[in-house]
């Protein structure tokens, strides 16, 4: 079976670089097919090991008419929010550096840029650039890329991720693996002894654990020779860098790696401070601080990962509270605030000349919301509860260093969070948003899945209007899903209802204008159309 998306049933997309091209959208069954432009990217491309194959089919397009009119002409109810798609975690292979997936790709790129999204983003792996020795780059797999974007017209924002992921398996580099097979205090630790190896410890930042170089001087070497590696594409085709500042690309401690998988809990996490390093760092505080036992470790009464904060550290009235608690959540907080403070420094410092913008992410720990300690949010590094804002030092932190902040978690309701964990990402995300808003800090936004929610994208509509100022969203991600007839009819729909055009009284057609019209590029072998293997 198949969906067909030419034909009838046209919707214009309010998108200047378009003019005024037209998709139709019909006979929506088993995958889509997307014509108006040439696509010529050969006969079988597949999604390796996702399940999803393109097929291509010659057809011709027909010209279309261009519309005059006279005042302001079209405006669209989402004025300066960029629309950009995730490029797959996995678009450059861990193995070889070659292109995964490489025609699925091509084609997604050029669906993309018909239905009018401005760009994509692209995650870079350190554990792939700079995998086998230090100060040696390979970025022949990530150049293609920024090739094939550049040559369709779209645009490209690059994570920089310092980090290694389990989905897909990308480690850290081979080389950073080696050292902490020896010294596995580069990695944080919990207090059950278990270390997280896909990022280091926020506290080795500055010490020579690399080789004899510090983190930050490895971080900065990598951020100089992809500089110049894409000068290129600097400020024309890569608009926007964001760089990795924790698990995940986040700025956060791995507090809740380990928790439940059974989807039925979600417990507050766990303090990631026990690390030689970390510990090192919390006694000096406390023997400064003229209480030298609170240096010890961390809070002994505190639930385990899947636990609630229903005993212990966390309930009202506890030792959150007492200024024991301060003084830990303080420090704890302060540590996280400084390393990314360190990370964005490096980031404006080497790309400041490159008319390219810095942004960073931070996440949105929205469980436990409801309650006065908020827990999860303070495992996490997040200094937030009923008796103080935390998120005041982060949006002085982005300030200071003139970078923009990602939030994920656009796509979330309230309406759909579990009761029992009293969680509120639309609390959560207004209060982020005041504070940056207060400190004049540009957000943009993403989604949290990459398989949609129950209401997502009338959320994210939601979160793009009214008085949320946002410069850019960025849909995560392209890849067998996205593509679905489950899925891309509704992202299609998504996009078109963004940009759908206001007529405005002085926008309509003065009676007896002919209308001058514009053929549209002829196209040869252009019907994309992708099937469910």
């Amino acid at each position: 079976m198949e969906i067909s998306v030419i034909g009838s049933s046209q919707a214009k997309l309010g998108m200047p670089e378009l003019g005024n091209r037209e998709l139709g959208f019909i006979n929506l069954k088993d995958g889509f097919r997307v014509s108006n432009d040439r696509v010529c990217f050969g006969k079988n491309i597949r999604w390796k090991k996702a399940g999803m194959r393109f097929t291509l089919r010659a057809i011709q397009s027909e010209p279309v008419q261009a519309e005059k009119h006279s005042g302001a002409g079209r405006r669209s109810k989402s004025d300066g929010v960029r629309l950009f798609v995730g490029l797959p975690l996995d678009a450059v292979s861990k193995d070889c550096n070659s292109l995964n997936h490489a025609r699925a790709i091509a084609a997604g790129l050029k669906a993309l840029k018909l239905l009018g999204v401005e760009g994509v983003e692209l995650p870079v792996w350190w554990g792939i650039v700079e995998k086998d020795a230090a100060g040696k780059y390979d970025w022949s797999g990530y150049l293609a890329i920024a090739e094939m974007v550049q040559k369709v017209g779209l645009k490209l924002h690059v994570t920089l991720c310092f980090h290694g992921s389990t989905k897909p398996n990308i480690p850290l580099p081979n080389w950073v693996t080696r050292i902490g097979e020896s010294q596995p205090n580069i990695y944080f630790k919990d207090r059950s002894g278990q270390h997280y190896k896909e990022c280091l410890s926020l506290a080795v930042d500055t010490l020579p654990v690399l080789d004899g170089k510090t983190p930050i001087q490895v971080y900065q070497s990598f951020c100089k020779s992809f500089k110049s590696s894409f000068s290129p594409f600097m400020g024309s085709t890569i608009t926007g860098i964001s760089m990795g500042l924790g698990p995940d690309g986040e700025l956060r401690y791995p507090s809740h790696h380990r928790l439940s998988s059974d989807g039925k809990t979600q417990g507050v996490g766990e303090f990631q401070c026990y690390d030689q390093n970390m510990l090192s760092v919390l006694k000096q505080h406390a023997e400064a601080s003229g209480n030298p036992l609170w240096g010890l470790g961390g809070p002994h009464d505190t639930p385990t990962y899947d636990q609630p904060p229903f005993s212990g550290f966390f309930m009202d009235g506890a030792s959150w509270e007492s200024p024991y608690g301060d003084f830990f959540l303080s420090w704890y907080s302060k540590q996280l605030m400084a390393h990314g403070d360190r990370i964005l420094s490096l980031a404006s410092s080497t790309f400041g000349d490159t008319g390219v913008t810095v942004y960073g992410k931070i996440p949105l720990m929205h469980s436990w919301y409801g309650t006065r300690s908020h827990p999860s949010e303070l495992t996490a590094g997040f200094y937030n509860t009923a008796k103080g804002d935390g998120y005041e030092p982060v949006a002085e932190l982005f300030a200071r260093n003139s970078c923009k902040m990602i939030l994920p978690g656009m796509d979330l309701s309230d309406a759909y969070q579990p009761n029992e964990t009293r969680s509120s990402p639309e609390l959560l995300l207004a209060q982020i948003m005041a504070a940056c808003k207060k400190h004049g800090v540009q957000v943009s936004g993403q989604n949290s899945s990459e398989s949609a929610v129950l209401g997502g994208f009338e959320q994210i509509k939601k979160n793009l209007g009214g008085d949320n100022v946002l410069d850019l969203f960025t849909y995560q991600r392209m890849g067998a899903y996205f593509f679905s007839p489950d899925h891309f009819p509704s992202f299609t729909e998504f996009v078109r209802s963004l940009n759908q055009p206001e007529l405005h009284s002085d926008d309509l057609p003065i009676a007896g204008e002919e209308e001058g019209t514009q053929s549209m590029i002829t196209s040869q072998e252009s019907s994309v159309s992708m099937q469910a293997a």
